[in-house]
């Protein structure tokens, strides 16, 4: 049975004392349901204050990127190991914001995933197409070029640690969202990717659904077969949201 995740990613957003009551309230917020992974995924520099507040907490936690460096002259860089090494246990790897604002190609992508598993880190893995791509037919063909990059620099096996989310980007902070029927879609397709690697990761591997999923429709979306829970954006830093979502999940 796969693991059902609900991750949430809350960006360039945060203070020290907004954060403190959002931590507060999700650790509370999830206290007597099971059956559902939570992870919060903050900005670097609050990672400190994640750690403290979730310490005693099931509610897991890590970062929003790293380097696909372990150390060196790479000014301003975090590497998988400094990570580790403060206790995280999750990293965001190849969003769409850092593909298309900060250009990260699927090679940087399939060199971070594999540096963040090598670390001992479980990467999050974000696939997803464009508007126009999917006006145009292609999103497999899109999704499954940033799929092949990582399998075939990291290994499938390398799937085994690690967790696959589909973000189409045309629905990531715009209210629109994929149907359940469209999101399930293009999730039997990456596992059936997977599969015709290996049966057995497919079959392993959870595959997140993410774009302006809400308490109104994470139930919806997650009762499909191969949505596995959800990589949260804009509702992860609301407690009360995020909390209803991990429910919807569990």
């Amino acid at each position: 049975m796969r693991q059902k995740i609900v991750a949430g990613n809350w960006k360039m957003n945060g203070s020290l004392a907004g954060n403190a009551a959002l931590l507060e309230g999700i650790v509370v917020g999830i206290s007597g349901f099971s059956g559902v992974e939570c992870v919060v995924c903050a900005p670097f520099p609050y990672l400190f204050q994640v750690q403290a507040k979730l310490a005693d907490s099931p509610v897991l936690w890590g970062a929003q990127n790293l380097s696909q460096y372990d150390r060196g002259a790479y000014t301003g860089e975090v590497s998988a190991s400094m990570l580790k090494d403060f206790g995280a246990t999750h990293v965001i790897v190849g969003h769409s914001e850092r593909r298309a604002i900060f250009g990260e190609t699927s090679m940087i992508v399939a060199e971070k995933f594999r540096a963040a598993g090598d670390a001992g880190l479980i990467p999050i893995l974000c696939v997803g197409e464009s508007l126009s791509e999917r006006e145009s037919g292609i999103t497999e063909r899109i999704v499954g070029e940033q799929l092949d990059a990582v399998i075939d620099f990291a290994g499938v096996d390398a799937l085994r640690s690690a967790v696959l989310a589909y973000e189409p980007v045309w629905a990531i902070g715009t209210g629109r969202t994929a149907t359940p029927q469209q999101a399930q879609d293009v999730h039997r397709y990456l596992r059936a990717r997977i599969a015709s690697r290996s049966a057995e990761v497919a079959g392993k591997v959870s595959i997140l659904y993410g774009g302006s999923v809400k308490p109104s429709n994470a139930g919806e979306l997650f009762a499909m077969p191969d949505i596995d829970g959800g990589l949260v954006g804009g509702a992860s830093l609301a407690a009360s949201e995020f909390c209803e979502i991990c429910r919807a999940a569990a």
